[in-house]
């Protein structure tokens, strides 16, 4: 479920393994590039975390941060 705190939508996945998590994350990475919007994101072994929010708009979460995020909702492995 994805979470808006602190000017950041925020989320947490957990996978069976390291690699359902790595290809989580490619899948991401290749949304993020077409949105031309990029995130943070931490992975240890089967968890990935990730936060969005729009620096050039003063780190505030926008319209940019939700529509990636609802695109990133709907990757399912």
């Amino acid at each position: 479920m994805r979470t808006e705190t602190n000017n950041k939508l925020q989320r947490d996945r957990e996978f069976k393994d390291f690699y359902e998590a790595r290809n989580f994350m490619s899948q991401v990475a290749s949304l993020a590039q077409a949105h031309n919007h990029h995130p943070y994101w931490t992975n240890v072994y089967n968890k990935v975390h990730i936060e969005l929010t729009t620096h050039d708009e003063g780190d505030v979460v926008t319209n940019k941060d939700r529509g990636l995020a609802s695109a990133i909702d709907e990757i399912v492995l």
